[in-house]
């Protein structure tokens, strides 16, 4: 399961960095419409461009890996929750209904 925990560790290392970086537009939008304040959306941006870059470190140190897929899984709640808060349809949940459950299979492969 190793490979496949390194491979999910980088599709959700290189999906956070893609839409925090290259689609912050439609990150500002949303945040906009859940009625976060910017502060906070750039706390959550910070958080989860560190948790996904401990992810990626977490290739070489493994040690690395738990505790930030657990933090990054929370998050991918928080981001459904806002979802339904929202009402959204449910392609927009797709995105971070598939990084939670990534996010808590590496969670899983790291604990044992």
């Amino acid at each position: 399961m190793n490979t496949y925990s390194i491979i999910a560790q980088l599709v959700i290392a290189v999906s956070v960095g893609y839409v925090w970086i290259f689609r912050f537009d439609n990150i500002v939008n949303e945040f906009k419409q859940y009625g976060i304040s910017d502060l906070t959306r750039n706390v959550v941006g910070a958080t989860k461009i560190a948790l996904s870059t401990l992810l990626i470190t977490g290739i070489w140190y493994p040690e690395l890996v738990f505790i930030p897929a657990l933090i990054m899984a929370f998050l991918m709640i928080s981001a459904q929750f806002f979802h339904f808060k929202a009402k959204n349809p449910w392609s927009k949940h797709l995105p971070s209904l598939f990084l939670l459950a990534l996010s808590l299979f590496v969670a899983l492969c790291a604990s044992k």
